[in-house]
């Protein structure tokens, strides 16, 4: 059985928001979709779990957040893109999305919100596509060509030097979390 963690929109919404309160003006989304990404991995290697929850593909410009991707895209997501697109600009001009309001950060740990800064700060100044051509190094990323490969939390666990042992503990705490997200909040 795979780790799977639930898709926290609220939380996707306020780690979107932090970026970019602290990029200042509209983003490119590929740097947007970059740093979340980041983001979750470094979650996944401090605190075990990821911020956003979402499943993570290899595309052309690396590894991408499916469900934010498609909510940046304006498509409906599991009924969140009414909550998005009310913080969360959709993309205009092709490349840029922008801050409509502030969402707060009632769903985000101190630690994300620490982690989150952490990555705006080192990549929150480059060229999204620099930071595209950085995540090619990461070893969970497949060049996909034109499509795109899944990435499992396994995979990302193992590159960033988890024990079986570990990843097992994290696949049970995962599964309780789901559960009881599951039964609390349906």
């Amino acid at each position: 059985m795979s780790i799977e963690f639930r898709f926290h929109p609220k939380k996707a919404v306020e780690a979107a928001a932090i970026l970019l309160k602290l990029h200042g003006k509209p983003m490119k989304y590929l740097g947007l979709l970059k740093m979340l990404y980041i983001a979750d991995r470094m979650a996944l290697e401090q605190i075990e779990e990821p911020i956003t929850g979402d499943h993570y593909f290899s595309m052309k410009y690396g590894p991408v957040l499916s469900k934010v991707y498609d909510l940046i895209k304006g498509q409906l997501v599991d009924h969140t893109l009414p909550l998005w697109s009310e913080f969360i600009s959709p993309r205009y001009n092709k490349h840029y999305v922008y801050l409509k309001k502030d969402p707060g950060n009632e769903e985000l740990c101190e630690e994300e919100e620490e982690i989150i800064k952490k990555v705006y700060k080192k990549f929150g100044h480059l060229d999204p596509f620099t930071v595209a051509e950085w995540t090619h190094d990461l070893k969970e990323w497949q060049d996909p060509g034109n499509s795109r490969i899944p990435i499992t939390i396994e995979e990302i666990l193992k590159y960033l030097g988890k024990t079986d042992e570990e990843i097992e503990e994290i696949r049970q705490e995962a599964a309780r979390e789901y559960y009881l997200d599951g039964a609390l909040n349906g």
